[in-house]
């Protein structure tokens, strides 16, 4: 259904050029004549809510729990924000972003956030919710939103309101909501199922790599007794240490949000959202002007150095731990990821095999457990206690777990890469039907009954949430 899609058969030419040509009978208008801003205030005794950019508006505590930080709103909440459903909220500073959409449900927001209602009842929320979120909507909000830096950019709801959105028609709206519904659940069913395999190809990695890193490539090799709760032997000639003897290790410096800068010229900051268990990933990128005498060389990261995000180490894909290599560089340190250089006796690849497995994970675990802030301290991660062999098995245990998992690999690699496919193809299909480029009346028509679509579950590798009473912070979940 989605390839018999056609374009309209009539365009008008809406001189926005975020927007481009739309359908002839489709009204565009700036959005105060569509919109009408909302100030319900004194409604301390409702729950708070968030507005997220890549869920939209949720339940804030839905959020904190188990996350890395905590409320941090007013405890005086009587200038906070009443929202209802078919409202439609977005944060100043992020909605550049994509923090935008509507709510479903009914609660307070941040008084730095802004609410507007639909000033004509037949819109339909939903339309608005999935047009405001898309990237060429977003660009249009970077246009008009105002501040010294990006991080300072604020969307005010004067500039809001002088944006031109197009409506179609309501029972349009209506058609282009129940198309998306059918067409984003079917995308996610597919994307849900890749990573089902792709966990069951990584467990199956990832008992290769147990296996060699803790009893070796000599299954005949004599044992002893490896000291460590959680491993019961390892061969007799190898040697248990605590990491923090094997590596050099520190962690970032504390660069303030405020001096961030989104110039090409400025150095990259490698931040905890950019450690992966798949590697170093630069999907968002803030950056630092470098001066003479700054005193920051020390936080540059080379070619082969090792760094582990030291909130929340363990998501859903793995530890975060990856190496850094020459794309990845140059680079500054920031606080919350540590850098570990191994000494002479511990081969990289081989400590990174360490940090990657069920090892680590076992180590730091009981670590966690009954803590609501999952964080790693130097120290933890100097205490590990690791098994040994000498560098030369070192360097003969990753040779062979390489090959062993060369095909896993290909194949894990093959299925994120169409996971990220069908990522963007969801995008530009969403961009493509609320804007008009292509007409979905009839296909919608044909549709059966399917509920909305959980998206929460595919957001990439963190989410990041707004959640802060006053200057909007990202934090990794």
């Amino acid at each position: 259904m989605i390839a018999d899609l056609k374009p309209y058969p009539e365009y008008q030419a809406t001189r926005q050029v975020w927007l481009g040509d739309a359908p002839r009978h489709w009204s565009i208008l700036p959005n105060r004549a569509i919109f009408a801003e909302v100030k319900d205030r004194n409604h301390q005794e409702e729950e708070m809510l968030s507005v997220t950019i890549t869920r939209g508006i949720v339940q804030q505590k839905a959020l904190l729990a188990g996350s890395s930080k905590k409320d941090s709103s007013n405890q005086d909440k009587s200038a906070y924000k009443l929202v209802q459903p078919r409202d439609i909220a977005y944060n100043k500073m992020r909605a550049w972003q994509g923090a935008i959409g509507a709510s479903d449900l009914r609660g307070i927001i941040s008084p730095a956030y802004v609410v507007m209602r639909l000033r004509d009842a037949r819109n339909l929320p939903r339309y608005f919710h999935h047009l405001c979120r898309t990237p060429q909507f977003a660009k249009e909000a970077e246009r008009w939103s105002y501040g010294i830096t990006s991080d300072m950019w604020s969307l005010r709801p004067e500039h809001f309101k002088m944006i031109y959105t197009p409506q179609p028609p309501p029972d349009e709206q209506a058609a282009i909501v129940r198309f998306l519904d059918w067409a984003n659940g079917r995308l996610e069913r597919a994307i849900r199922a890749k990573r089902k395999v792709i966990a069951l190809l990584t467990e199956q990695k990832q008992a290769i790599i147990h296996r060699a890193v803790t009893r070796g490539l000599d299954p005949r090799a004599p044992v002893k007794p490896s000291g460590i709760p959680w491993l019961k032997q390892i061969p007799k000639h190898w040697v248990v240490q605590r990491l923090g003897r094997a590596i050099r290790l520190i962690t970032g410096f504390p660069f303030s949000s405020a001096g961030f800068s989104q110039s090409d010229n400025d150095v990259r900051l490698l931040r905890g959202i950019n450690v992966t268990p798949s590697g170093v990933r630069w999907d968002t990128v803030v950056r630092w002007t470098r001066k003479p005498g700054d005193d920051l060389d020390e936080f540059a990261l080379q070619v082969g150095d090792i760094v582990l995000g030291m909130d929340r180490p363990i998501i859903g894909s793995g530890v975060r731990a990856a190496t850094i290599e020459e794309k990845d560089t140059p680079s500054l340190l920031l606080q919350r990821v540590a850098r570990l250089r191994p000494a002479d006796s511990l081969d990289a690849k081989f400590l990174l095999l360490l940090l990657r497995g069920r090892l680590f994970a076992d180590y730091i675990t009981p670590i966690f457990t009954g803590v609501s802030v999952p964080h790693l301290s130097p120290e933890q991660i100097k205490g590990f206690k690791v098994p040994l062999p000498p560098v030369k098995e070192q360097n003969a245990i990753v040779v062979h777990i390489e090959s062993a998992t060369r095909g896993l690999n290909t194949v894990i690699a093959r299925l994120e890469r169409e996971i990220e496919l069908l990522r963007e193809y969801r995008t530009r299909l969403v961009a493509d039907v609320v804007t008009g480029k292509l007409d979905v009346r009839e296909t919608a028509m044909r549709l059966p009954d399917e509920g909305a679509p959980d998206i929460a579950e595919d957001s990439g590798i963190e989410e990041i949430v707004e959640v802060d009473e006053g200057m909007s912070q990202n934090y990794q979940l």
